[in-house]
């Protein structure tokens, strides 16, 4: 590789909504990218997402507000969120709806021809636009033309079917580019940039098969630039949605969108009740999330959901037949109506179970699904409106300078618990800020990477050529599939919905050993073309890395706050009290005495002895965490 002229150069890794939104503010800033993806840049993630994206725009006359969408956010994520981030990002959701719709995303309408607003979970007003059953598939395809404009003018160069390895880091340890390997030829190859943003999506795979990711949602970029020195924050926060579909290969995601447009969930009431469900009369389901939250029903929080669910199989045994499932029924809805508000994830069931949601309830169970936690990211901020201050370099750069995240890979907008369909505005939303970012820092770097010698990107890329060859040669006795398999069954039993601190320490020694598995690998084939179980074996022993990350952290946090729930430290509320009762102003007393020791942001660094655990305060500037979540 041999240094280029011209502009200062940014590597983008991701494609998905993060990565084009950060792509599209570089780019027009006048500053050429380099985008990497390990697939057509059309095929990410970010068009999983089903049910829509959250802005208040008040279509429904509900007198919703944006600082109603603050509260709901913060509180929902139990105000572990640094707050000038998450009030910016409320604040800047409508702009960013009607932007979408100059790029051309054909949101549903009322048949007034107002954009159409659904219910969705922890909030109570309906704050949720939507493209059917398919939101996400259509924000990407807005936002993909653009990139593709300026890619035909030359201001964009996609790498699709690369896979990022590694950071190149210069003397004083800020990023000067990457290593990237193409799937295809397997060529390792360093590139030259003045910034690096990382917008590599989630990290669901730890906990395959039992997740509703794709299986390129391994979170092992975040995991190299974790060990190159990265903080990692808030990674035990890992979010299960409470209505997956149930699979031998994946769970699939049955969009909260189901329950928003009326559908609800219940088991029968008798332990082992084998009748079809249309059969069971109402007097005999119990409609559990409507009973244990009457105020929210069907839409409380995913965090609540799910430990409802878990609760009503586990401890009660009134799973159906005995087991890990729950009725979700959209059977007493109209039809046409339903069909047309959630037509995807109703061809997604019929395809894999068989049977049709509009004649039988589904069976689903919580499923690994979202990370809350991530790359610590930085802002700045504004001290006269009390947000996040607008292109600032200081927004969303890790600790490693040059390096930026954004989307899932970062932690910065949805503390211990995200609210429904706050996912693709924040992905849309922190992508944009990053590129904003970035665009202000290089106006503000000194040399540029083409001043750089090359030993150092040949350094960096013969380390990772070296990897490659020594697990090639490898001849040892443990296989990655197997392995990854088994990290899943590790995480979803011992690192899940419910944890426990003695399972967490046998979680802990099961990952450092199955660390050291990963260096015995026998890949069973020595293809210098296409070699995709190298790549996954590299992907395992990364994903590794990222489980004990999670695990520590967990075993850390001695408290139950949003998807972190350890019984053992669980404040109940007062059953059947409210404000002004003496038990709940017990209650609230020990809520707030809880919250001083661990309303605070956990930071993971890499060593030698794996992570080490510290904390950071929150910002509260916004909204004081005087009031607990109560959903009841």
């Amino acid at each position: 590789m041999s240094p280029s002229s011209g502009k200062p150069r940014v590597v983008v890794v991701g494609g998905g909504l993060g990565g084009l939104w950060a792509t599209l503010r570089i780019a027009e800033a006048g500053f050429p990218v380099d985008l990497f993806s390990l697939f057509e840049v059309k095929r990410s993630h970010s068009v999983c997402a089903q049910g829509g994206i959250n802005a208040c725009l008040d279509t429904k006359g509900e007198h919703d507000s944006v600082w109603q969408h603050i509260v709901d956010t913060l509180k929902g994520g139990e105000y572990l969120a640094n707050q000038p981030p998450v009030k910016a990002m409320c604040e800047d959701a409508p702009g960013l709806i009607r932007t979408f719709e100059r790029m051309g995303v054909t949101f549903s309408r009322t048949p007034e021809g107002l954009l159409d607003q659904r219910l969705f979970g922890g909030v109570k007003n309906r704050r949720t636009c939507f493209a059917g059953a398919s939101t996400g598939q259509q924000l990407m395809h807005g936002v993909d033309q653009q990139v593709r404009r300026l890619e035909d003018l030359g201001q964009v160069s996609k790498y699709e079917w690369w896979e990022f390895l590694s950071l190149v880091k210069d003397a004083d340890g800020a990023a000067r580019g990457i290593v990237a390997m193409d799937l295809k030829s397997m060529e390792v190859r360093a590139f030259r940039a003045d910034a690096v943003v990382l917008a590599s999506g989630g990290m669901g795979q730890v906990y395959a098969p039992k997740t509703t990711c794709s299986t390129n949602s391994t979170g092992v970029a975040a995991s190299r630039c974790y060990q190159q020195g990265a903080w990692f924050a808030n990674a035990e926060f890992f979010q299960f949605h409470p209505t997956a579909m149930l699979g031998h290969d994946k769970n699939r995601l049955m969009s909260e969108a189901a329950r928003g447009e009326g559908g609800r969930v219940w088991v029968p009431r008798r332990p082992g009740d084998a009748r079809p469900p249309r059969s069971i009369p109402e007097a005999e389901r119990f409609y559990f999330l409507e009973e244990f939250f009457p105020a929210y029903g069907n839409t409380v929080a995913r965090d609540e959901a799910s430990r409802a669910i878990w609760r009503v199989t586990r401890d009660l045994g009134l799973g159906i037949g005995g087991g890990d499932r729950v009725y979700l029924d959209l059977t007493h809805l109209d039809r046409a109506f339903v069909a047309k508000r959630l037509g995807a994830i109703l061809d997604i069931y019929r395809k894999f179970s068989g049977t049709d949601p509009l004649d039988e309830p589904m069976q689903i169970f919580p499923a690994a699904h979202y990370a809350m936690g991530g790359l610590w990211v930085d802002f700045e901020k504004d001290a006269v409106t009390g947000s996040m201050k607008a292109v600032s370099p200081r927004n969303h750069a890790t600790s490693i300078p040059g390096l930026y995240a954004c989307g899932e890979c970062d932690y910065a907008y949805h503390g211990a618990n995200r609210l429904g369909a706050n996912s693709l505005l924040s992905a849309s939303y922190s992508g944009r800020v990053a590129g904003e970012a970035v665009a202000s820092y290089l106006k503000g770097l000194g040399g540029w990477a083409t001043q750089l010698p090359e030993g150092l990107y040949e350094a960096e890329a013969a380390r990772q050529q070296a990897i490659n060859r020594r697990l090639m040669g490898c001849q040892g006795d443990e296989g990655p599939y197997a392995l990854h398999r088994e990290l899943g069954e590790l995480m979803t039993t011992k690192v899940g919905v419910v944890r426990d601190n003695r399972e967490l320490d046998e979680a802990d020694a099961a990952l450092q050993d199955l660390a050291a598995r990963c260096e015995r690998v026998n890949l069973g084939e020595a293809s210098t073309w296409a070699n995709q179980t190298l790549a996954y074996a590299r992907q395992v022993r990364d994903m590794v890395q990222l489980a004990l990350v999670i695990t520590r952290s967990a075993r850390a946090r001695d408290e139950c706050r949003g998807a972190h729930h350890k019984p053992e430290f669980a404040l109940p509320l007062p059953a059947g009290k409210g404000l002004g009762d003496p038990e709940y102003d017990t209650y609230i007393r020990r809520w707030r005495d809880n919250n001083t020791r661990w309303l605070k942001t956990t930071i993971a660094e890499h060593g030698p002895e794996g992570p080490s655990i510290r904390y950071q305060e929150v910002d509260t500037s916004v909204l004081a965490p005087e009031q607990p979540r109560d959903y009841r």
